[in-house]
């Protein structure tokens, strides 16, 4: 079967939950996260839930786990917390739940990153996706020109595709 037939059978809407990662954002003053759900919205899918943790690896763990384990829940989306000072810890925190790693989520963010942004400052980008609980996980940077990155060229292109090919196996 083909990407174009996949995408023909993939939901038209899925529900999100999203979750910034900040030690100093509030929601009125979380523009990442507000962008995030705009974008969602924008392309029809439904925001189930909207968080702000600090930068503490147990609060990151507890959101992303509570997100996974709703049912309600197809995607988890999460910004901020994934610079390489010692209080960045989202990266390591979704690696230790993701069962399924999709490392092509990282590398085309990078590759985007570097050629239409930051150029060598891209080393610096880190995000992941992967698959934890039946459920897709998406971070990426803080930063609202990551996240419009992020969410415009790769996430909504190809969140209901992912959601799909995650529940295929459900039937």
């Amino acid at each position: 079967m083909s990407v174009k037939q996949h995408k023909e059978e993939a939901p038209k809407k899925v529900n999100c939950k999203v979750i910034t990662v900040s030690d100093t954002r509030s929601k009125e003053t979380d523009k990442s996260g507000s962008l995030i759900i705009k974008v969602l919205q924008d392309a029809s899918h439904s925001i189930q839930d909207y968080q702000i943790v600090t930068d503490d690896y147990g609060a990151i763990y507890e959101a992303i786990k509570e997100g996974c384990l709703d049912k309600e829940i197809d995607v988890v989306l999460l910004n901020g917390g994934t610079g390489v000072a010692k209080r960045d810890v989202t990266i390591e925190v979704v690696q230790s739940l993701v069962e399924k790693q999709l490392p092509g989520f990282g590398e085309i963010f990078r590759m985007l990153s570097y050629l239409e942004d930051i150029g060598s400052a891209a080393i610096l980008s880190r995000s992941i996706a992967g698959v934890a609980h039946d459920t897709a996980i998406f971070s990426m940077p803080g930063s609202s020109g990551a996240v419009k990155l992020a969410m415009e060229k790769i996430i909504i292109p190809e969140i209901s595709h992912v959601v799909r090919e995650i529940r295929k196996d459900l039937r």
